[in-house]
């Protein structure tokens, strides 16, 4: 175990989040069971490389593990130290890439198995399939859909066919997902081309999103038209507020009150981030 100096509080960006869970699975020898979690835990504290070392994240790390029982644990460790050279490894060989934006298929593919033939190196099977399915069911969906896509022998109809094959091998969640994102980047087409038809608007969310849903999107449109009109307002008087004159003191106070005056507590909170960038 470590015994790098690390800080009680955690990292800024951490503060208030919480630490993955469901990463502590073993089978009934005690051995690991690699799972995808365990990765999203290592990779929750390295998110805050910069914030502090390596060591001391390692170090977190490496206490978190801490929960595991012999063997899991020392296989757990085991396997963070695989991980974080497979990291290494996979960093030096993306730099040695030329930086050239629209890669072919061929291309992409001959990296992309470079990089999964990395991660076998470095990590035993079981823990690569566990870490990386997904990662690499999506690549895989990349590489077709610019094979499908760059393919002039193929109608727009068949492409569209294709594509549809293609998704079909994602994993359900993320098949729900990009399923997901048409849905809403429908919606915001929808929403464009019916803006001075309310009625129809309403009926297409019903359609497509269901009642119970299609009620929370309308309350949230809502919501947002009058938190717009509000900031708009807003926007003006602290303009007119920010050049009156006042003293930096009196001028503070004056626009707490102001804030006060158009936003709720939650909301205050939102304001004065938005006033901060700009």
């Amino acid at each position: 175990m470590s015994s790098v100096d690390v800080p009680e509080q955690v990292p800024p960006s951490l503060a208030g989040t919480s630490v993955p869970g469901g990463w502590a699975q073993t089978d009934r020898h005690g051995n690991l069971v690699p799972t995808p979690h365990l990765r999203q835990l290592f990779e929750y504290f390295l998110s805050a490389l910069g914030e502090e070392t390596l060591e001391q994240l390692v170090a977190r790390i490496e206490a978190a593990l801490s929960a595991l029982e012999e063997p899991a644990r020392s296989q757990a460790l085991a396997t963070l130290g695989a991980y974080l050279e497979y990291k290494l490894a996979v960093s030096e060989l993306e730099q040695s890439y030329s930086q050239v934006s629209g890669l072919e298929a061929g291309e992409m593919q001959r990296r992309m198995a470079e990089i999964q033939a990395l991660r076998r190196t470095w990590l035993d099977a079981d823990t690569a399939d566990a870490f990386f399915a997904d990662d690499e069911a999506v690549d895989h969906f990349q590489i077709e859909k610019l094979k499908i896509a760059g393919d002039d022998s193929l109608t727009d109809a068949q492409k569209a066919e294709a594509l549809q094959r293609a998704e079909s091998s994602l994993p359900a969640p993320l098949r729900k997902a990009r399923e997901e994102t048409r849905r809403f980047s429908d919606y915001e087409q929808a929403r464009l081309a019916l803006a001075d038809d309310p009625r129809a608007l309403e009926a297409w969310r019903q359609e497509a999103f269901g009642e119970e849903v299609a009620g929370k999107l309308a309350r949230l449109e809502e919501e947002q038209k009058d938190w717009d009109s509000r900031w708009q307002s807003y926007s003006r008087d602290r303009h007119r507020l920010m050049s009156s004159g006042l003293a930096a003191p009196e001028r503070q106070e004056a626009l707490e009150r102001l804030r006060a005056s158009y936003f709720n507590e939650t909301e205050r909170i939102r304001a004065e981030a938005l006033d901060s960038i700009r």
